[in-house]
Formats: C-alpha cells, sequence, structure tokens
C-alpha cells in the first residue's frame, strides 16, 4: 500500500489533515453531523497512519488485526438504521476498504513491502473499490469548485465562501476519497 517515500508522506499529511479538521469539527456540531465528524476522523488518521512510508515503520501483522477490528466496529456503528442512509453508506464502504487493505497488509500484500511478496488483494474486490470511489470523486468533485447560483442568471460562482465549513467538509470527503484511491491503486 505504501508507494514511494514522497508520495506516502504527502497521503500521510493530507489524510491526518483531514482527520484533524474533522476532529476540530466535532466539537461544534451535535447529533449525526457529530457522529458522521467523527466518523471522518477517524477514517482520516487511520487512512494516515496507514500511508506512513515502509521505511518508516513496519507494524506487526498483528496491527493490521486491530485495524480490522476497529474498522469493522466503525462499519457496523455506519450500518445501523438512520436518517441519512446515503452518508452512512459511504462510510461503511470506506470502513470496508480499509478492513480489505489491512486483510491485503495482514497476508503480505501491498506494493510498499510490509513483509512478503505484492499480492495487493482480490483484483475483483480492488477493481469494485476503485470504480466506487472514482465516481464518488467524479460525482462529488465538480460540485464543490463550480456550483451554479439560479439568482446569478446562470453565472458561475461559489455558493459559500472558500474558507467556510460548508465549503470544507465535502473537500475533506473528496480529498479523503481520492486519497482512498491512491491507497487502493498501490496495494
Amino acid at each position: 500500500m505504501h508507494g514511494p517515500g514522497m508520495s506516502g508522506w504527502l497521503l500521510m499529511v493530507l489524510c491526518a489533515a483531514t482527520g484533524a479538521y474533522c476532529l476540530l469539527r466535532m466539537r461544534s456540531c451535535s447529533g449525526p453531523a457529530r457522529e458522521a465528524a467523527g466518523a471522518e476522523a477517524l477514517m482520516g488518521f487511520g487512512m494516515a497512519a496507514m500511508a506512513v512510508p515502509a521505511t518508516v515503520f513496519t507494524p506487526p501483522r498483528w496491527h493490521w488485526v486491530v485495524y480490522a477490528a476497529v474498522f469493522g466496529a466503525a462499519a457496523v456503528h455506519a450500518v445501523r438504521p438512520r436518517r441519512h442512509a446515503g452518508r452512512h453508506l459511504h462510510h461503511s464502504v470506506g470502513c470496508l476498504a480499509m478492513i480489505y487493505m489491512a486483510a491485503a497488509m495482514a497476508t503480505g500484500g501491498g506494493s510498499g513491502g510490509h513483509g512478503g511478496p505484492a499480492t495487493g488483494g482480490v483484483p475483483v474486490v480492488t477493481g469494485a473499490l476503485l470504480v466506487y470511489f472514482s465516481l464518488y470523486a467524479l460525482r462529488s468533485g465538480p460540485r464543490l469548485l463550480i456550483p451554479l447560483t439560479a439568482a446569478g442568471g446562470g453565472a458561475l460562482a461559489m455558493q459559500t465562501s472558500p474558507g467556510s465549513s460548508s465549503t470544507l467538509v465535502p473537500a475533506c470527503r473528496v480529498s479523503m476519497a481520492i486519497a482512498m484511491l491512491a491507497m487502493l491503486l498501490t496495494l
């Protein structure tokens, strides 16, 4: 899962920054929004830890079992019946992808070599996850850049200021989807 050193570090920083923002966001919201922010913080920090270059830290095999258990619990939590089913379905898919990558790493997979041949998991599952996260990023990404406003007579403009929370939340989700793509590609 770990690619060349520089890309691993950049991916780790991106995921850690996203996780930190989501953790800070938890303080300012409540209810389902708080739960979503917590799930996204867990995902961001988990992805950051998984992206640390193997030349710096090679975790023992039991580490991946703990990863699978934590994200398994998060996936079960995300599939509980709720009002906002779409976002929680995405959290479930993200958690299942983390479990899948942890299992691939535990069995010696991954191109960065945490000990073992680069098997990379089951190609069909990897492909399905790549398609899902690609479609998610391609569907959600453009909405961040140029949303149309009805009041402007069709003019292109940002609906909110670039630094506002309502702009950063979807941006964090898209950045984590793209980071997941990078991790799956290097699996």
